[in-house]
């Protein structure tokens, strides 16, 4: 489910289709698994890995930048279907800085609104 990896992260930048919210950014691209080669993974799977970077001017605290993390992970894990889960793309969420940290509903309903509109989910 998740990315790693420079080359990973390169990729994405350089190949991606982008959505802008107010809130955050997607950036889709159609999965590369040679890339992840070097990492020696055993099973290949080709099905959609996120990756959620939050910067330090969302939240100076870590614990904060990682509760809204954990938000976004958990609706991922529990509103994503089987049969959406392997459509074969890689997904950065890039969260803009910004005062609506406390405001998980909006943060939600933003997130909601770029994974329709990305057709990630329908």
């Amino acid at each position: 489910m998740r990315l790693k990896g420079h080359r990973t992260f390169k990729y994405i930048h350089k190949n991606s289709i982008k959505y802008y919210g107010k809130l955050m950014t997607f950036k889709l691209v159609k999965s590369n698994p040679e890339i992840l080669s070097s990492h020696k993974l055993k099973i290949k799977p080709n099905n959609l890995k996120v990756a959620i970077a939050i910067s330090k001017k969302v939240s100076k605290k870590a614990v904060e930048r990682n509760k809204i993390r954990r938000f976004l992970q958990e609706w991922l894990l529990t509103n994503i279907n089987k049969i959406n889960n392997h459509k074969p793309y890689w997904l950065l969420v890039n969260l803009r800085f910004g005062e609506f940290c406390n405001d998980k509903n909006r943060l939600l309903e933003e997130f909601q609104n770029l994974m329709f509109k990305s057709h990630l989910i329908k």
